[in-house]
């Protein structure tokens, strides 16, 4: 998970359609530093049908989530990436200091009704019922993270989260 601005951009003639690298100048690094420390490159498809995406050169910083494979970083479609001017301030402090409270924790989508949880580790995500995903209400404000006693809820606000209340009311 890396804030980063891309730099520039060459697509690479490996497999039938080609792959997309993407030089960026790394801003700051949330999460990987054990895997890479320092990212240069971000391959994605070339083709947006294949999941790829296409981010813009020298115009914004983004933030791009991925993985690693063969020393290389991956993105697409179905990793989470984003205009960081777009991100809202919640989803701001849960990069800095929210999201790693949640490492425990398994975020179980919804996709229609009813939901359970069938652990204690998880957090019921209903954003996947209006066909939001990642731009829906619960994503943008909230941060499923784990309580001292083990289970995980999800949390919205700026002070440190109260270790004794859940508020069942909240997605």
């Amino acid at each position: 998970v890396i804030r980063a601005k891309v730099v520039g951009k060459k697509l690479m003639k490996d497999g039938p359609f080609g792959t997309m690298r993407y030089t960026v100048k790394q801003m700051k690094m949330y999460r990987g530093f054990q895997i890479m420390p320092h990212v240069q490159y971000i391959y994605t498809e070339a083709s947006e049908s294949l999941c790829g995406v296409k981010l813009e050169v020298n115009k914004y910083q983004y933030l791009i989530t991925g993985r690693v494979y063969e020393g290389k970083v991956y993105t697409g479609l179905c990793n989470w990436y984003e205009k960081w001017d777009r991100l809202t301030l919640s989803q701001r402090k849960g990069l800095n200091h929210r999201y790693h409270l949640g490492c425990g924790c398994k975020i179980r989508p919804c996709y229609y009704l009813p939901c359970f949880v069938t652990s204690k580790n998880e957090c019921i995500w209903t954003d996947m019922l209006s066909n939001f995903g990642h731009s829906g209400y619960q994503a943008k404000h909230y941060a499923c993270i784990q309580r001292v006693e083990g289970y995980c809820s999800w949390y919205r606000g700026w002070a440190p989260p109260d270790k004794t209340i859940i508020n069942a009311t909240d997605p």
